[in-house]
């Protein structure tokens, strides 16, 4: 008996996982909206959604690190997530003026955290819609409170037109590797980011280059 309802017990757990992984707070009025890299163009078009009811006047957009640097050695343009990310915005009717671009290069959600919250602190920001797809809701919510605390104050929001399916999310590999990628990086924020990520050879001579990396592989 006792096994039996261990095994029913993980099955509920396993079947339940994609929502469990779903945290969103109620909006409130903030000072910003901050996209989170990825998931294009649905993290963009929930935060002209979120613009256009009024709930802050400015979105920010995060950096993501690019090969752009080397494909012009090679006379190749390369256009990065945050301009398609811009153009996303505008066609929704948020105008230019209200859009900021973070200026350092990022690689993972932790370092997105660090950016907005210390951008925000320098802007004397005090609250933050945070907009990601929504399985990635919960391990946001970690990430923040563990590097940013609760100043800036932040309210984290999902994609709801994201596709993934998170009652079914077994049932293809772009949804396991979703879910599975958020239940590794929750584990990691709980064990205080002791898997950082290591930039590749056009990452590291980004922004960030001169920071001391751990010898640890990430893939979160």
């Amino acid at each position: 008996m006792l096994a039996l309802l261990i095994v029913i017990a993980a099955v509920v757990a396993f079947r339940g996982a994609g929502r469990w992984l779903t945290r969103e707070d109620p909006l409130t009025h903030a000072d910003v909206i901050f996209v989170l890299s990825g998931s294009m163009p649905y993290r963009a078009e929930e935060a002209a959604k979120v613009f256009a009811l009024g709930y802050a006047p400015e979105v920010w957009l995060s950096r993501p690190d690019s090969p752009a640097s080397e494909l012009q050695k090679l006379g190749i343009h390369f256009v990065g997530e945050e301009e398609y990310n811009r153009d996303i915005l505008i066609r929704k009717g948020v105008p230019d003026a209200a859009i900021h671009l973070l200026q350092d290069t990022v690689v993972n959600t932790e370092e997105e955290v660090e950016d907005a919250g210390r951008e925000m602190q320098r802007a004397g920001k005090h609250k933050v819609i945070l907009v990601t797809s929504p399985q990635h809701t919960r391990r946001v919510k970690v990430i923040w409170r563990k590097l940013t605390g609760d100043n800036p104050k932040a309210m984290v929001h999902a994609a709801h037109e994201d596709p993934i399916d998170l009652d079914h999310w077994w049932w293809n590999t772009r949804d396991i590797f979703s879910v599975v990628r958020e239940m590794l990086g929750l584990v990691n924020a709980w064990r205080d980011f002791r898997c950082r990520h290591i930039r590749s050879e056009y990452r590291g001579r980004s922004a960030r280059a001169s920071r001391p990396r751990p010898h640890l592989h990430q893939i979160l």
